[in-house]
């Protein structure tokens, strides 16, 4: 079982690392903002239809009590609606390094919040010593051979904010783990609150003040023809399908898996990968050059998660 966890959790890390690539895509044609509501959409309905089949065949699915729906909004709220999209604006106003650098203290910040709200014992030095050697080595990997760190105080906020957020987040998924939840039942209602929590701010994106609020982030285009023209395309339905199915439904669902076999902390540290994958990804497939700097980051990111583990 704990085999099978780590391969969800390699799974899940690969795919994440790539998402930049779809998004970028569909910025083209979509705001940030309907980007995540057509993605989570979908997420519901794959984890409503996996549901449905699952019940049809005869599996069971776990039915929590009522009163453990304030989970799941917690859910939808941390680590679905509020991380995704502090994340995807922080870039909008501040450099790429310094939302990974920031992002990338989220193994610190899980362990210390676990050891405040759950008595959990995982926070030790080998932990805050080997994660602070990743967290250089993503440094080294998001900045490159050019020093472009600055301070951005909007932007800045918004990736420490979306940090945090997915601490409290993998707090609830422990909990959702311990009460017996099935990770699709959890994400399946989490995805269904998160967009419940972004109706309102999708409602005033329709409106010309709130088309055009944090450089149109927010903005969502209810014209026929636009529409039309935009979700005919093959393409932009690809990418959907790829963040919507993949690496919403299917990577959410196994996550929650994999943290709940191999321990909250341990999977939030296989996140240190995230920009090996991402250069690996570029190196491979977009022809970029590996350079120096790459390779001292993965080292060093490589020698932090040995000794983090």
């Amino acid at each position: 079982m704990k085999l099978v966890a780590y391969l969800a959790a390699a799974f899940v890390i690969v795919v994440w690392s790539v998402t930049f690539a779809s998004t970028r895509a569909l910025l083209l044609d979509f705001s940030a903002f309907e980007i995540l509501i057509v993605r989570f959409v979908m997420a519901w309905a794959a984890l409503w239809s996996v549901e449905c089949l699952g019940r049809r065949g005869g599996a069971g699915t776990s039915r929590p009590a009522v009163c453990s729906e304030w989970l799941f909004v917690g859910m939808g709220f941390t680590g679905i609606a509020a991380y995704q999209f502090l994340e995807n604006c922080a870039i909008y106003y501040t450099n790429a390094s310094n939302v990974a650098i920031l992002v990338s203290f989220v193994p610190i910040a899980t362990a210390v919040i676990a050891r405040i709200v759950l008595k959990d014992r995982s926070l030790s030095i080998p932990l805050v010593v080997g994660s602070l050697i990743a967290i250089c080595g993503v440094a080294v990997v998001s900045v490159g051979s050019t020093i472009e760190l600055r301070v951005s105080p909007l932007g800045d906020l918004m990736a420490l904010l979306a940090m945090l957020s997915w601490g409290f987040y993998s707090i609830l998924v422990d909990i959702a783990n311990a009460h017996g939840v099935a990770p699709i039942t959890a994400m399946r209602k989490s995805f269904a609150w998160s967009l419940v929590i972004m109706a309102p701010f999708a409602l005033w994106g329709a409106t010309e003040c709130g088309a055009h609020s944090l450089d149109g982030v927010f903005g969502v285009t209810l014209a026929s023809a636009e529409n039309a023209t935009r979700f005919s395309s093959i393409g932009n339905w690809a990418n959907f399908a790829f963040l919507g199915l993949v690496a919403s439904a299917a990577s959410f669902a196994m996550w929650n898996f994999a943290c709940k076999a191999i321990g909250m902390v341990k999977a939030t540290i296989g996140l240190y990968f995230t920009p090996i994958v991402g250069v690996a990804f570029a190196v491979m497939f977009l022809g970029e050059p590996l350079t120096i700097s790459g390779i001292l980051g993965g080292a060093l990111i490589l020698i932090g998660v040995f000794i983090a583990k």
